[in-house]
């Protein structure tokens, strides 16, 4: 069947089986890395007097790692609610280009815009990766129960990888938390170096590689939007610049 048919609107029987197939599809090595980091994750927020009620909540509402990490450590640094609030959502505006370029992929002829509100919780990093490489094998009608099953099932499995680890938090070597917590932004890299659809997207990350750590040395409360600004202005001069060049 064709991904992009105009098709009846599936029974609940089809769209639980592509549902329960987005669940499968969530046990995979991507989503182990996330859960390794999670454990690291579990760590640091005990470690900021969260409870455990308030980090497995953190862990559903706000989901994306990296955002949450900001969180703590603003409370750890002792930042006020207002300062907080615009730190995670600057670090979350990063995600933005990703259900920009996600939610059209998911989008069928009669998909409500509430279910693709609702689905954009989901997205981040791991879901995207995994979605991006996928639903394009999988008829469009479904898209969307298939991710429903993919994101909600990370953030699930997730919640509970952190509620456990944080009763068991002071039987785990610092080192060991760590040491998981970077397995992430290392899968992170290679993932969105491998499924990068155009150069431009190779040259953005060798170009923050290289100015994340010089600008740290000189501006190190703007070195990740430093390089960002500066790696994605260079990238997009570059696919100007090799999209004029193709025409001729």
């Amino acid at each position: 069947m064709p991904a992009d048919d105009a098709s009846p609107i599936p029974d609940f029987s089809i769209r639980r089986l592509w549902y329960l197939r987005g669940v499968r599809a969530a046990f995979s090595v991507p989503g182990l890395i996330l859960a390794s980091a999670f454990i690291g994750f579990a760590g640091l927020a005990k470690e900021a007097g969260l409870t455990l009620v308030q980090t497995v909540f953190m862990v559903g509402m706000v989901w994306a790692l990296p955002a949450k990490v900001v969180l703590v450590g603003a409370i750890l640094s002792g930042t006020s609610l207002p300062a907080a609030a615009f730190a995670v959502a600057l670090s979350s505006i990063r995600l933005a280009p990703m259900v920009v370029a996600l939610v059209p992929e998911m989008r069928g002829p009669r998909t409500p815009r509430w279910v693709l509100y609702f689905l954009s919780h989901f997205v981040a990093v791991t879901s995207w990766v995994l979605a991006m490489e996928r639903l394009r094998g999988i008829p469009r009608d479904v898209r969307t129960s298939y991710y429903a099953g993919l994101g909600s099932t990370l953030v699930l499995v997730n919640m509970v990888v952190v509620g456990v680890v944080y009763v068991l938090a002071d039987s785990l070597p610092p080192v060991v938390s760590a040491a998981l917590f970077l397995l992430t932004p290392m899968y992170f890299l290679t993932s969105l170096w491998g499924s990068a659809r155009e150069r431009a997207g190779h040259v953005a990350m060798a170009i923050g590689l290289v100015l994340g750590p010089l600008l740290h040395l000189v501006v190190p409360g703007f070195d990740l939007l430093g390089a960002g600004l500066i790696g994605g202005s260079i990238a997009f001069a570059f696919h100007l610049l090799s999209r004029r060049r193709a025409k001729r």
